[in-house]
């Protein structure tokens, strides 16, 4: 006997996809892609399709029980223990370091290891009832953009509804790689798209390669870049001056800066050729043309400036509030859905917040035992991911430091944890998921029961807040309320047992045209070139088309783009994914390769004040001179020296947001 059934993928990416589980008599669920779900089309990417009948149903790799610590800080040996003895020692630990030490003194750090949205956001509501201090999720990520578009447009969390492609001329796709990191938008929005596709980045990607258009610009060039097609777009009469007069604040002022970035400045600066400045400029200025900036852009020194140089394209051209135009950086989808966010995360709650640190910082404010005397980390792996990994590992060897960790996996976090909760996974249990792209909500429907006695984790923080003699009634709301109030909220005369029986929907029946209205969230109500909020920020009063310095003489710029494999550092641990990936390899343009005596399967070693990794070497003619690329993702404890790329990722912070410079990372280039 077999039955179906309909869920959805909460993994961060931009597609959303919608899942079928096949249940099985005696077997375990199949997982398939929905052919019924406008973005998957009946397949699932790659990773997803292995892992999710994989590692992810395999009980042996999977944390089943509670665990406490027997070995040393970081050995991974420990003893099974009960629920109600784990959840026992941990409210007494921070009990005690709350009554002696106060709740700001409770660290806990979080991303998107989920992002359905009770497991994601819910256990918000226990770190803001306690008033304990947060690492800014977003600072690893994509803080800088949030805040540059925040300061030019009022508002980062709305971008254009990828439906209005049809009506586009052009799609130009700016710092991201959809072949890894949106595989359905790029197999079909993109390939499919009627649309010219121009694709800018540094790195040649399967997105790059299917592209019309190729722009391969130098690293940390990007606003050059963005003022150099001004100057070509003005040149061409493609501003629209009645969008500008009406619309937006402070043009006037980087008039003369536009007229300097010729092309031949242009082609100095970023190292694209005049012709294809000028091709790009033409393609985009006929128009409608839509602006797709991806997360890996601003991960940059001056990546702020960079998303405000960047914005500068719609907003004089006037692609912005028409079919076929816009802007996207991403879609908060669950809030222009109608989803009260700060209620479901407990907002309210907050009497007395804690700190708010940066992931650029936290290996540095860890390793102080003053400032904090715990830890607690969900949905996130940060030995594998975060900034300076050997400061934080030896942080986070800190015997006082008490720590959690809650995973669905034993990961090299939980290495270093005093308790470890075994957290149960979107197949076992009922949610509601978004896209950060499309613009659809997903049901996550229970598929099989958790594996061993492991919970979601908002049943994780209800029962914890339980055994601290918590009493505020919102800690402790169940599954079925939270998702029966966010199908209210949501209004779309659907309850959950019809959302999980459609799987999915969109928030509009028709593409929602983003600022049609031509009023932004700024303080004026227009598009701020020039703002007075960046300057009392101490920023440049107007974006500026700066280029990063070159790196050090004898020096590689290292990119650590997404895996075509992994998701961030999730999946490395699936052992098919693992043998399909192969090895950690380091990829180097051949004159770099023949200057330092490399050839491909030589072992390179990448080393710099930091730390050092070693990997292999593959030599190969798209890659730009002075650039080395490695792709991220990979678990250190997995790893020959048991380390990844992020031993090498120096915490420099962006110039907005404290948030990652990763891409700027400098490193030596030894042949062993």
């Amino acid at each position: 006997m077999k039955k179906t059934i309909r869920t959805s993928c909460p993994r961060d990416c931009y597609d959303g996809c919608g899942v079928l589980a096949e249940i099985r008599d005696d077997a375990a669920p199949r997982i398939l892609g929905d052919p019924k779900h406008p973005v998957t089309r009946g397949r699932l990417c790659s990773k997803c399709a292995i892992a999710y009948n994989g590692v992810w149903q395999d009980s042996d790799s999977r944390l089943n029980y509670p665990l406490r610590r027997i070995g040393d800080k970081g050995s991974a040996k420990y003893e099974r223990i009960s629920w109600d003895f784990a959840l026992e020692e941990i409210a007494t630990n921070l009990n005690r370091i709350i009554q002696q030490d106060g709740a700001e003194k409770i660290l806990h750090t979080h991303y998107t290891g989920t992002l359905s949205l009770i497991a994601y956001k819910f256990p918000d509501r226990f770190f803001n009832y306690l008033g304990a201090s947060v690492v800014d999720p977003d600072s690893i990520c994509n803080a800088a953009g949030h805040v540059a578009w925040n300061l030019l447009f009022g508002n980062s969390l709305k971008g254009f509804d990828p439906r209005t492609a049809k009506d586009s001329n052009c799609i130009l796709v700016w710092g991201a790689n959809p072949s890894h990191s949106a595989p359905h938008a790029h197999e079909h929005w993109l390939e499919d798209s009627p649309a010219k596709i121009i694709v800018i980045d540094p790195i040649y990607s399967e997105s790059a390669a299917t592209a019309d258009l190729h722009l391969q610009l130098k690293p940390g060039s990007d606003a050059a870049l963005a003022f150099g097609l001004l100057h070509v777009l003005r040149e061409l009469g493609k501003f629209d001056e009645s969008y500008i007069d009406d619309h937006t604040l402070g043009a006037d002022e980087i008039v003369e800066t536009i007229d300097r970035c010729d092309p031949q400045w242009t082609h100095s600066q970023t190292g694209i050729p005049v012709e294809l400045l000028v091709n790009a400029a033409e393609i985009y200025g006929t128009g409608p043309s839509l602006l797709w900036c991806g997360q890996g852009l601003q991960r940059q020194p001056n990546g702020g400036n960079i998303m405000r140089a960047i914005g500068l394209l719609p907003s004089l051209t006037g692609n912005i509030g028409k079919p076929g135009a816009g802007f996207c950086y991403l879609n908060f989808t669950p809030g222009m859905a109608g989803i009260n966010w700060d209620t479901l995360g407990g907002a309210g709650l907050c009497k007395q917040p804690g700190k708010t640190i940066s992931h650029m910082d936290l290996a540095t404010r860890l390793a102080n035992p003053d400032e904090f005397k715990a830890l607690i980390t969900w949905n996130t792996n940060p030995l594998a991911s975060a900034a300076d990994q050997g400061a934080l590992r030896k942080a986070v060897s800190r015997t006082d430091l008490f720590t959690v960790v809650i995973d669905c996996f034993p990961t090299d976090t939980a290495a270093y944890a005093d308790i470890v909760l075994p957290a149960a996974s979107f197949l076992e249990f009922d949610d509601i998921t978004w896209s950060y792209f499309h613009l659809h909500i997903g049901a996550q429907a229970k598929v099989m029961e958790p594996v061993g006695e492991s919970l979601p984790n908002q049943e994780i923080f209800r029962r914890l807040a339980r055994k601290m003699n918590l009493v505020e009634p919102t800690l402790f709301e169940d599954d079925e309320t939270l998702i029966d109030r966010m199908m209210m909220e949501m209004n779309v005369g659907l309850d959950f047992a019809g959302l999980k029986s459609r799987g999915h929907f969109y928030i509009s029946d028709d593409p929602i045209l983003m600022f049609e209205n031509g009023k932004f969230e700024t303080t004026s109500g227009k598009i701020e070139i020039a703002s007075n909020t960046a300057e009392a920020l101490g920023l440049p009063r107007t974006p500026q088309p700066s280029v990063d310095r070159q790196t050090k003489d004898g020096h590689f710029r290292l990119l650590t783009p997404a895996s075509k494999w992994r998701l961030n550092d999730s999946y490395a641990n699936d052992p098919t994914i693992a043998r399909r990936a192969g090895p950690a390899t380091a990829l180097i343009n051949e004159t770099d390769a023949a200057r330092i005596g490399a050839t491909d399967g030589s072992r390179l070693r990448l080393r710099n004040v930091t730390g050092s990794i070693d990997l292999v070497a593959q030599v190969d003619a798209n890659v730009l001179a002075g650039v080395v690329i490695s792709y991220k993702g990979r678990w250190p404890s997995l790893e020959g020296g048991a380390v990844n790329v992020n031993s090498v990722h120096t915490p420099i912070k962006t110039d907005m947001g404290e948030s990652s410079s990763v891409h700027a990372t400098e490193v030596i280039v030894e042949v062993l």
